[in-house]
């Protein structure tokens, strides 16, 4: 199923707040991964791959790298989705 770009952004949003224990509302779309929360290379990975699972969508290691904002990885999903 294709879904709209809010609802991957709101879903995305969900996910960042929970996993990085950051505000709901203080999210935004040019939140930096690597400066606005506190992630790791690890934590990194691991969110990827669930993006991967909940929206279905294969992110190669090169595209991984270079998803570093929130609206970055939004873009993504949304043209790559199947």
């Amino acid at each position: 199923m294709i879904m709209e770009r809010e609802a991957v952004y709101n879903m995305m949003a969900d996910e960042i707040a929970t996993r990085f224990n950051v505000k709901r509302e203080s999210i935004t779309p040019k939140l930096n991964f690597l400066t606005d929360v506190d992630a790791d290379s690890i934590d990194f990975v691991e969110l990827v791959l669930e993006v991967e699972d909940m929206f279905n969508v294969s992110i190669s290691d090169d595209d991984a790298e270079n998803l570093t904002t929130l609206e970055q990885t939004v873009d993504y999903i949304v043209n790559h989705q199947k």
